[in-house]
């Protein structure tokens, strides 16, 4: 099972694993060229990995540890939300989808990183 979390959520996604080692991961499933359009901003909250959708299979188990708290991210959520399924059915114990993905991010919490 995974969970569906909106960006405006994300606050409260986190808090839930404050204080904990180590930092819950934002997983970017998008495309190296979307990445280098738009990003997020570095945040003391959580840490960033990047590794395409179609990557996770060969590369999940080398690195994503399965107790880490990971919330998938892509363009509007729909890749994201297959690699949260995935990572689900591995056995990840807490995993989210950001639903909306960067898009809703950037109008539901910070305009400033773009759109494309």
């Amino acid at each position: 099972m995974f969970y569906q979390v909106r960006p405006k959520q994300m606050d409260s996604w986190l808090a839930q694993f404050a204080g904990q080692a180590p930092l819950p991961l934002v997983l970017d499933v998008r495309e190296p060229w979307e990445c280098e359009v738009v990003r997020l901003p570095e945040d003391a909250r959580f840490a960033q990995a990047f590794i395409p959708m179609g990557d996770i299979p060969a590369r999940w188990q080398d690195a994503l540890d399965p107790q880490r708290p990971i919330a998938c991210l892509c363009h509007h959520g729909a890749r994201s939300m297959r690699v949260a399924a995935y990572l689900a059915q591995q056995g990840f114990a807490h995993v989210a989808n950001i639903t909306g993905g960067i898009d809703a991010w950037a109008h539901e919490c910070d305009p400033s990183i773009g759109y494309y």
